[in-house]
């Protein structure tokens, strides 16, 4: 019988039985393994490196979000990458084991919103915007959450360090790029924006490039210590 017949081992129930080779079905399990074992989101890129060079990763990534789609975890596309998450309709079985999740003041909600939408941004920059000023303290606990990070310098006087998001973030926030945080009609449709904004009003359309812009030199070694 070929190794394409009946008896062929079936790794995942019926959802996958139509995968065309024994050798697919091995790269199932090992992407299956990989993406287990992982405590971060990975991607396609990631994956390719680590699976054998025949592998089809965007197909495979397909198979197994299929073979979990109705299971209690699920293969999701997050922060750029890809990981399991347990499933949105049995999140109230975890709550018992969920960690409390430190809670953020207004202030630190603020500033997190600014860095998300107008990174890359100073700590100036992020005090024009809410009009008031920004503690270094404030700056601080965001940095140990994870969910922003230092960028590099402005050139401008003094080199103002400036601050971006991080995959931490995206996995967090459920979200798989940056780009996928609420519009203008989205704030508004979630009653986040009471009344008509004024003449031109836009919300930033946010990016979290890595390469650093023109206007904007890398970090030293020195900056860890001293970056306000």
């Amino acid at each position: 019988m070929s190794e394409e017949g009946a008896d062929a081992p079936r790794l995942f129930g019926d959802n996958v039985t139509n995968l065309s080779s024994r050798e697919r079905r091995e790269h199932l399990r090992m992407l299956e393994a990989i993406l287990f074992a992982s405590a971060e989101p990975l991607g396609e890129a990631t994956l390719a490196e680590r699976l054998p060079r025949s592998a089809d990763v965007p197909g495979l990534l397909q198979d197994l979000k299929h073979a979990y789609a109705s299971r209690g975890v699920n293969l999701v596309e997050v922060a750029e990458g890809w990981a399991f998450r347990t499933a949105e309709d049995l999140a109230f079985l975890l709550t018992r084991e969920a960690v409390e999740p430190r809670k953020l003041s207004r202030a630190a909600l603020e500033t997190l919103a600014i860095i998300a939408y107008h990174q890359p941004v100073t700590r100036a920059e992020i005090e024009e915007v809410r009009g008031v000023s920004t503690s270094k303290g404030t700056i601080d606990v965001l940095l140990e959450t994870g969910w922003i990070r230092l960028r590099g310098r402005r050139r401008t006087p003094g080199r103002p360090v400036t601050y971006g998001t991080t995959t931490a973030f995206l996995d967090h926030f459920n979200l798989q790029a940056i780009d996928d945080l609420p519009g203008l009609d989205e704030l508004k449709g979630a009653g986040l924006l009471e009344g008509t904004p004024p003449p031109g009003f836009r919300v930033p359309v946010p990016s979290d490039d890595d390469e650093l812009g023109e206007d904007e030199d890398p970090l030293s070694d020195e900056d860890d210590d001293d970056w306000a």
